[in-house]
């Protein structure tokens, strides 16, 4: 039987690739490849036969995920309302080692925050300090220093 055999990536569609680039490095993420893709299996593959698909990698410090950011081009695009509670809008987490200072630097240079920094009192990150942000197209991101894993076991060489 076929098993899963790890993450690779998640990937964010955006309205230009370029400010989408340049906010996720301003977050210490770096931008590792960067392609256009037009062969008829990528537009197949996302279901839309004539669009060009703009695509740059981003690496996630300390990981083996990475974010792919994709910029459809040639179709219709309808930016859709990623609010947190609506049904099928998603968030990602970047691990930060001093989330106090990061949100002090990223307040002066205008990024726009769901809420001031919290401190969890419960659950894994109970302790730790989070705080969501809104990227260039609004997608929520999760910004978070903890000690723990999501399962509640202590972070680890490995796991960082």
């Amino acid at each position: 039987m076929a098993v899963v055999l790890g993450f690779s990536h998640v990937g964010i569609h955006v309205t230009e690739l370029g400010r989408s680039i340049g906010f996720y490095e301003r977050l210490g993420l770096e931008r590792v490849a960067r392609w256009t893709k037009d062969e008829r299996y990528s537009r197949n593959l996302v279901g839309y036969p004539q669009a060009t698909l703009e695509v740059a990698v981003m690496a996630v410090p300390g990981s083996a995920v990475v974010l792919e950011l994709i910029e459809c081009r040639g179709v219709p695009r309808t930016a859709v309302d990623p609010a947190t509670a609506n049904p099928g809008t998603a968030h990602l987490c970047l691990r930060v080692d001093d989330l106090d200072a990061l949100y002090e630097h990223l307040l002066a240079a205008g990024v726009e925050f769901v809420s001031e920094v919290q401190t969890p009192t419960a659950g894994p990150n109970a302790g730790g300090r989070v705080v969501y942000l809104l990227d260039p197209d609004q997608i929520r991101v999760e910004l978070l220093q903890t000690s723990r894993q999501m399962t509640g076991a202590p972070l680890t060489a490995s796991a960082s």
